[in-house]
């Protein structure tokens, strides 16, 4: 009896301990403070959404962009929102400071290389003591492709890589938008032709983008990963086709390429080819598929006039 009794109370003391642990590790996560590079952004703007319907405090929030008058509304909630410019170094010091947490999203091909504008980034982290830097890269960096939008994708994770900074490579594919332009087109000509030396892709949405970005800033065991963020299945414009009319009812004809036509550069290569179970490993839940996509975005689907 003595015995079971000691058994029983060691038992709720290891529970009471787990218990501590888990509480513990929960409440250091609820009190980092989160940066949201371009938070003004299409992308940006659903992570900061995500991370408040998540449960994190808006005080817990530091959005950082260069309009800062168009997140007033999270500033009235209590975020930190502060201006900061990647062309201008000085500025994401001041911008970072305080941050536990950043989302480093990629930004778009200027006048300055991207990997110089990400290293700015990178370095005002630092400085402000950082401890986990997620970017927004390349899916095709899996497959050890550097070349075209691996380019600066892979100098950038190097960077990050040699920073000393935990890091989080979110390696997302080609936002579904893409299909949905593509199906749009489809739907008003009645016709899909199959290009010759087809890539198929494994196209994301830029919802499911953000959800796995807000997952690798809230929750535990990221640190020097990378997880390739693409939807369910590759898709190609059969599978487009296919998806219209699913959606729309509008019978489409797929037409097949001409076995002697000169096949044009893919738009992206083979090696960006594939889909991954990694969103669900950090969402606990499927990507969006393509035709899912398609039924919320219905009325730009049928926009188009052919």
């Amino acid at each position: 009896m003595v015995r079971k009794l000691l058994i029983a109370a060691a038992l709720v003391v290891m529970a009471t301990g787990a218990f501590l642990m888990t509480a513990t590790t929960a409440n250091a996560q609820s009190n980092d403070k989160i940066i949201v590079s371009g938070a003004s952004g299409q992308l940006g703007g659903l992570v900061v959404k995500g991370l408040l319907a998540k449960g994190v405090p808006a005080k817990n929030l530091i959005l950082v962009t260069r309009t800062p008058d168009t997140l007033q509304e999270y500033a009235k909630q209590g975020a930190v929102v502060r201006y900061g410019d990647f062309e201008k170094p000085d500025s994401l010091v001041t911008a970072y400071a305080g941050g536990t947490r950043l989302l480093l999203i990629s930004v778009g091909l200027g006048k300055v290389p991207r990997p110089i504008l990400h290293g700015h980034a990178i370095d005002a982290a630092k400085k402000a003591g950082v401890k986990q830097i997620a970017y927004t890269s390349w899916v095709a960096l899996s497959k050890d492709d550097k070349t075209g939008l691996g380019v600066d994708h892979s100098a950038t994770e190097e960077l990050l890589k040699k920073s000393g900074v935990a890091y989080t490579f979110l390696r997302n594919s080609i936002y579904m938008d893409n299909a949905l332009a593509a199906g749009a087109k489809i739907y008003a000509e009645g016709k899909a032709t199959v290009p010759p030396s087809e890539v198929k892709l494994g196209y994301i949405s830029r919802e499911d983008c953000a959800a796995a970005a807000v997952a690798a800033l809230t929750t535990p065991g990221h640190d020097n990963k990378s997880y390739d963020i693409t939807g369910p299945e590759v898709v190609g414009v059969a599978d487009i086709a296919a998806a219209v009319t699913a959606v729309t009812g509008k019978k489409i004809e797929v037409v097949q390429p001409d076995p002697n036509a000169k096949a044009p550069p893919p738009f992206i290569g083979p090696s960006a080819s594939f889909a991954s179970g990694d969103f669900q490993k950090l969402t606990g839940r499927a990507p969006t598929s393509l035709k899912t996509f398609f039924e919320v975005n219905k009325s730009k689907l049928t926009a188009a006039k052919s």
